[in-house]
């Protein structure tokens, strides 16, 4: 078909694909809600009113018409499973678009990485965009399977699927004028341009802005979130596993500032996308805190294809891609049917269509540890340790300074003051860097926790009460070939293998979120009572969120951005 046949059905001297009929428009454009009929031609609407006839009609009975949900910011690898098998959790819930920036497994494979998340989305169900990583690796304090520079990403700059640049995260880089972050700032010029700058404010916070950075996902506080809106920052909220931030966030929107307001969720386990959902849930979150429907709507969908100059997403006009949300409700936002270009996907929470035969990829093995060679002995130079302080339903940490637990001249961990001792394992290069400190908050009294999950780098992190324990987590993952797994001294409890990049399992989705589901009960077992400790840890090694974190090169002070002495 073409836009002659398009235009043909639109002026109704032809039939339509798809008619649904005597449906509640919630127009994002106009800000109203009203029956009309809408048509469906060659995947797009072609024309919302009466007088026209259909080879397929649906009678929706007054039921509520949305446009199909965009998430602004996510990283399908923190999902745990390939982009088809994220598809098959998002799309029941109403998300028919994602902007993911895939620098987890740029980090561990590079442009490697970056194109297999492309070509896996490829033909799929779900319109999947792509954000050129900006920072791989993030910084210098940390050893990742790869670099990009601003040549290296050049081939991506007219790639249909990539929109621009993913979230600058060397913000003092941007700001402080580092040659290599304006060089990539210059490459992707006339494209998008995303941010990431945790607490920045002032006059550094304007530097940024003026480099040409668009967006910002990192707020925690309505003071931070309204200091960068009113630089020009369009604010994504985010509401993800470990980083909650719509709730506190809900008294920045207002019905004269939303349209600068995204709704992103960045990172969220299995778990979370099956049961609880997606942008859907933050509508639903957003409308019980008081926000209009309309306005909730908006921000999860067309505020955020005119971000990203996505001109046939976010709305149900003529012209537009059939991307259609048909809801009994708009208070409990849960959509009962789901398009996708004009073609059913999704009923009743449930899959309709089948998932699409994918490509094999054979990507090089990324677990190069020396398992039994491994020390992670602490020998005490003094008395006070710098201690990374967990911080409940956030990334960032304190920096915490803590009396040092020693015995026989080494550092160990502290139970009964909840701090434990952590390491992070250089895994790419075989290079035997390992970061040692210690970390407070993960609660385990017995046995160790460990992953190939660390943002952004991905070394492989390991938190336990002895070292025994975290020898057999981390032999258990080496063997594996990548994954997360739970030790209690030389028996491993649990284990979840992800050989893609050790990111990202092979499984269906429920599959591998029963096998994430036992790995959070046997932490608890040993006492966490974290919700999900494996994706805390996961952040505890990511140098551009503060305070104090953990790579492989050591500890990282993020204020100062230099790495820093365990003791004082």
């Amino acid at each position: 078909m073409s836009i002659v046949d398009r235009l043909a059905a639109a002026r109704a001297d032809a039939p339509a694909d798809l008619i649904l009929r005597n449906g509640r428009l919630v127009n994002v454009i106009s800000g109203e809600i009203y029956r009309t009929d809408i048509v469906v031609h060659d995947r797009h609407i072609v024309a919302l009113g009466e007088g026209y006839q259909g080879e397929r009609e649906v009678d929706l009975a007054g039921k509520y018409v949305a446009p199909g949900l965009i998430d602004a910011h996510v990283h399908i690898e923190s999902s745990l499973v390939t982009p088809p098998e994220f598809a098959r959790a998002v799309l029941p819930h109403g998300v028919t678009t994602v902007v993911t920036d895939p620098h987890e497994i740029a980090n561990v494979l590079g442009l490697e990485g970056m194109r297999y998340m492309l070509e896996s989305a490829k033909h799929g169900l779900l319109n999947m965009f792509v954000m050129a990583s900006s920072c791989v690796p993030a910084t210098t304090m940390e050893t990742s399977g790869a670099r990009l520079e601003a040549e290296d990403l050049a081939p991506l700059l007219d790639h249909p699927w990539v929109l621009g640049l993913a979230e600058l995260m060397n913000y003092p880089g941007v700001a402080l004028a580092d040659e290599g972050m304006l060089d990539k700032i210059a490459l992707f010029e006339n494209k998008v341009l995303d941010g990431h700058a945790p607490d920045m404010s002032g006059a550094m916070l304007n530097a940024y802005v003026a480099a040409g950075v668009e967006s910002e996902h990192e707020c925690t506080t309505v003071p931070e979130a309204l200091e960068k809106l009113r630089l020009g920052l369009t604010i994504f909220i985010r509401e993800g596993t470990t980083t909650r931030n719509l709730e506190p966030l809900l008294p920045l929107i207002t019905a004269e500032n939303h349209s600068a307001i995204c709704f992103c969720t960045d990172d969220r386990i299995p778990a979370d996308l099956i049961d609880h959902g997606s942008i859907d849930y933050m509508i639903r979150v957003a409308i019980a805190g008081g926000i209009d429907p309309v306005m909730a709507i908006r921000m999860g969908s067309y505020n955020s294809a005119r971000h990203f100059r996505l001109k046939k997403y976010g709305a149900l006009a003529p012209g537009k891609y059939a991307d259609i949300l048909v809801l009994p409700d708009l208070e409990d936002f849960r959509p009962e049917q789901v398009y996708r270009g004009g073609q059913l996907v999704a009923r009743d929470g449930a899959m309709v269509a089948a998932r699409p035969e994918s490509r094999r990829f054979d990507l090089r093995s990324t677990v190069n540890i020396a398992a039994d060679e491994l020390d992670f002995s602490i020998a005490a130079k003094s008395g006070s340790i710098r201690v990374i302080g967990t911080i409940k339903d956030q990334v960032v940490t304190e920096h915490l300074v803590e009396p040092a637990k020693i015995v026989a001249g080494l550092a160990v961990s502290n139970i009964e003051r909840d701090i434990l001792k952590f390491a992070m394992v250089e895994r790419h290069r075989a290079s035997g860097h390992i970061g040692l400190g210690f970390v407070k908050g993960f609660g385990l009294r017995r046995g160790a926790i460990a992953g190939t999950v660390a943002h952004d780098h991905h070394n492989l992190a390991v938190i336990g009460v002895d070292d025994e324990s975290m020898k057999t987590a981390v032999a258990a993952i080496s063997a594996m070939g990548g994954g997360l797994a739970i030790a209690d001294g030389e028996v491993v409890l649990a284990r979840l293998p992800l050989p893609v990049a050790g990111l990202m399992s092979e499984l269906p989705i429920e599959a591998a979120r029963g096998q994430y589901d036992d790995m959070i009960a046997a932490a608890r077992e040993l006492g966490s009572p974290m919700s999900d400790p494996y994706m805390v840890m996961s952040f505890m090694g990511l140098e551009v969120i503060p305070k104090l974190k953990l790579t492989d090169l050591g500890l990282v002070d993020v204020e100062q951005f230099q790495l820093v002495d365990l003791f004082l």
